[in-house]
Parts: structure tokens; C-alpha cells; sequence
């Protein structure tokens, strides 16, 4: 074994094991207080510090086609893997800051196919056993209610369905790009980002190279929710990847009530959205997204009906959003992560769904579960159905625990699918 690996193995494993002993036992205040202090500094008249993220997770996918055809059976796949984030935050000078951050996954079980270790015989999970500079940026902020960040950065807006660091991975997506967040207040409480994409550093640990202007508009209405306009345009340079070249325009209102009968808030998401074929994408298509929700909140319950739709024409011309952190969408199995490529999928996907949560143990437990139905974009064509459930404890500001579970059963599209996932967290 390389010498890099194995010391980056023993640093890795060593600093899990030591947070996982703190996390599994009741978390002492004074020894976070201790932590805490360690890793922030004082210097120039502001803070710096160092950041840490360490994530283990056990990750087992089983796949089957109902013994129709076994031999297209992937073998079950499980992942052990621990995934650790140091970072190093400058303190603020003459209104620049700056934020270096290493990212390293180490894979204790590579019984999987990562999409990039020729583990084909295995599902898929996309946690590459890697390292790589997740985070080089340096911002200003010396223009009033304005922060300009350029460099290699996570970015993330609204809910994430178009533009994310798809968080769940434990290597993340990353963007070599410059943002302007303009936030003014007194301007009808209107927050403008607008930024241009350069390269994408995705979960596999691969560069995409782009040329992406991107630009959202959002305005806070009193106390309802937030009216979103936004437009962004994908133009892929990788000619495997013109496919993905695309130019999407949408509108997006969602909120929360003010509060009824001192218990209740009602929920409300109304979204639509418009792409079509961009820069060298050699196909024409036009395609619509509709995404409609509707809820209430009471007594620490969160009931919730949604719909999303994403319109298709044919293969390689379907609604997508390949910035996204799309495994919060259209259920956790990921069957329908990626519509391009697929024959089936080119008809366009409907997800109606409902989801149940609540919040336990002063807040600190929440438990969750949904069901999805998916057919195709004209309702007529059932792909599918999912169960998903979760139940994440937070033990303080820096620990916490998850198990979470998907199980898709395939009607017309795909393969039988459970997946199961308990993960340790601790993060300063």
C-alpha cells in the first residue's frame, strides 16, 4: 500500500474512532467548550479558525429484479467509509477573508461500485475512496450589504434542486466560480446572487469543466414567504457531456404562515419552470417543471402532500438538473437521479408524494417518513413506488446520529431496490 494511503488511513481512522468515543457518551459542555476554543483564534481584530468534519457511514444497497433475470442482479453492495474535512478560516483583514479546506474519504469496506474503482460487479454508491482540495476562496466584503467570494466554493440556493453541493455524498460537489450576494434589506428585502460556474468538482472526485452564468432573485413578502426568480445557463465544454447543456428560466414562491391558534403554521411551495437546449447540446427540446406543495405544522407534526414534474420529449431531451443535490428529490433510493440517457425516463417523471415529521426529545430527535408514486409525465405510465424513513439525534451542536432507510419497489421502470444507512457525525 502507498505510503500516503496508509498514513492518510491512520489519521483518518484514528480521528473517527476518538469522535465517535465522544459522541456515543453523554457530550460533556466543558469538554465542547474546550474543543470549541481550541479551534478558534483571535488575530487582527476578528476571528479565524480551524473547521473539522468527520463523517462515518454504513451504506448497504441490495438490488433485485425479481429473479426475472439474476444474472443482471449486482452483487449487494456495502460501504464503510469515513469521511473527514479540515478547513482553515482566516480572520477578517481590511474586509478580505480567505478559507483553504482538505477533503479526504477513506474506505474501510470497498464493497461497492464508486463509479470510478471498476467495481462493477456491485450496486452503485458514489463515495470514492479519494482526496482533494474541497475548498480555496477568498472574499471581500467591503461593498455595503455585498459579498464577493471567488475561487473554489460550495454554493447553494434555495432548495438546492438546481444548484447544491449535493451534501448527502460524503464527497461533495464543489464549484470553481465567482458569486455576488447582494442582500439589501431596505430594498424590499430583496437578496440577488449572481455568479459564473468555470469548473465543477463533483462526488466522484472528477472536474466538469462549464461555462455557467447563474442568477437568482429572491424577495421576501413580510412574514408569507419568499417570491424566487431565477435563470441559469449550462454550457457543458466536455463533448461527453453536451447532453447537459442547458438553459432554464423559473419562478418559485414558498413560506410559512404566521402562526393560527398559537400551534398551527400552514406550508406552501408553488413552483414552475421552463428549460430548453443550450450552447452545443445537439438536441432541441423544450421541457416544463411544476412543483407544488402544500402542509401544516402542529404540536412539533409536519404533514405534507407535494408534487413534482419534470417534462420529457424523448432520450437526452427531459427536464434535468445535473448542478442539483437531487437525492433530496423523487426518493432517497436515487432511482431517478439521472433522467438523461434513458429511454423510459424521456416520457418524464411525475413524483407524487407525502411526508410525515416530527421532532422528539426537546427537539433534538426527528423522525421522518414518506411514500412516493411515480408515472410518467402524463400520470398514465406507473413507474414505481418508494417508502423512506429516517430518524436523526442530535446530541448538542456538534453530534449526531442517523439511520435512515429507501425501499423502491419498480412497476415499470427499474429494479427492486433497499437501501439502509446508520452514520456518526461530528462536526466544529
Amino acid at each position: 500500500m502507498p505510503q500516503q494511503k496508509i498514513y492518510r488511513s491512520t489519521a483518518v481512522s484514528s480521528a473517527m474512532l476518538l469522535s465517535m468515543t465522544i459522541a456515543s457518551q453523554p457530550v460533556s459542555a466543558d469538554i465542547t467548550k474546550d474543543i470549541e476554543d481550541a479551534l478558534n483564534f483571535y488575530h487582527y481584530g476578528s476571528n479565524g479558525a480551524i473547521k473539522m468534519d468527520l463523517n462515518y457511514r454504513w451504506e448497504n444497497v441490495d438490488q433485485d429484479h425479481g429473479g426475472a433475470t439474476p444474472a443482471l442482479d449486482p452483487k449487494t453492495a456495502n460501504a464503510n467509509t469515513a469521511r473527514l474535512r479540515l478547513g482553515l478560516l482566516s480572520p477578517t483583514f481590511y474586509d478580505f477573508q480567505a478559507y483553504a479546506e482538505y477533503e479526504g474519504n477513506y474506505a474501510l469496506q470497498e464493497d461497492y461500485n464508486s463509479t470510478v474503482n471498476r467495481r462493477t460487479q456491485y450496486s452503485t454508491i458514489v463515495d470514492p475512496d479519494r482526496s482533494e482540495l474541497n475548498q480555496f476562496w477568498l472574499s471581500y466584503k467591503g461593498i455595503a450589504d455585498t459579498l464577493i467570494k471567488v475561487g473554489r466554493q460550495r454554493i447553494k440556493l434555495d432548495d438546492d434542486r438546481f444548484i447544491g453541493n449535493v451534501g448527502w455524498r460524503q464527497m461533495e460537489s464543489t464549484y470553481d466560480s465567482i458569486l455576488i450576494t447582494h442582500n439589501n434589506q431596505t430594498l424590499f428585502g430583496l437578496t440577488v446572487n449572481a455568479g459564473y460556474i468555470d469548473h465543477v468538482q463533483n462526488i466522484a472526485g472528477q472536474t466538469d469543466t462549464l461555462n455557467a452564468p447563474i442568477l437568482n432573485l429572491n424577495y421576501k413578502i413580510t412574514d408569507w414567504g419568499n417570491l424566487i426568480g431565477y435563470g441559469y445557463w449550462l454550457d457543458y465544454r466536455e463533448r461527453a457531456n453536451y447532453v447537459k447543456s442547458s438553459q432554464t428560466y423559473g419562478v418559485r414562491f414558498d413560506g410559512k404562515s404566521p402562526q393560527f391558534f398559537d400551534t398551527v403554521n400552514f406550508l406552501y411551495t408553488a413552483e414552475w419552470g421552463k428549460q430548453s437546449n443550450y450552447a452545443d447540446n445537439p438536441n432541441h427540446y423544450e421541457a416544463d417543471r411544476i412543483n407544488l406543495m402544500a402542509g401544516l405544522t402542529a404540536f412539533n407534526v409536519t404533514l405534507q402532500g407535494a408534487m413534482e414534474q419534470l417534462n420529457g420529449s424523448g432520450t437526452n431531451k427531459t427536464f434535468n438538473t445535473p448542478l442539483g443535490t437531487n437525492h433530496a428529490f423523487q426518493g432517497w433510493a436515487d432511482l431517478f437521479i439521472n433522467p438523461l440517457n434513458n429511454a423510459t425516463l424521456g416520457q418524464g417523471i411525475r413524483d407524487v408524494f407525502a411526508t410525515a415529521s416530527t421532532k422528539l426529545m426537546n427537539d433534538s430527535m426527528v423522525v421522518t417518513g414518506m411514500y412516493h408514486d411515480f408515472y410518467d409525465d402524463t400520470g398514465g405510465i406507473k413507474y414505481g413506488s418508494e417508502w423512506d424513513f429516517s430518524v436523526l439525534k442530535k446530541f448538542g451542536k456538534h453530534y449526531s446520529l442517523l439511520a435512515k432507510y429507501a425501499n423502491y419497489n419498480a412497476d415499470g421502470f427499474g429494479t427492486d431496490t433497499q437501501k439502509i444507512w446508520l452514520q456518526g457525525n461530528v462536526s466544529f
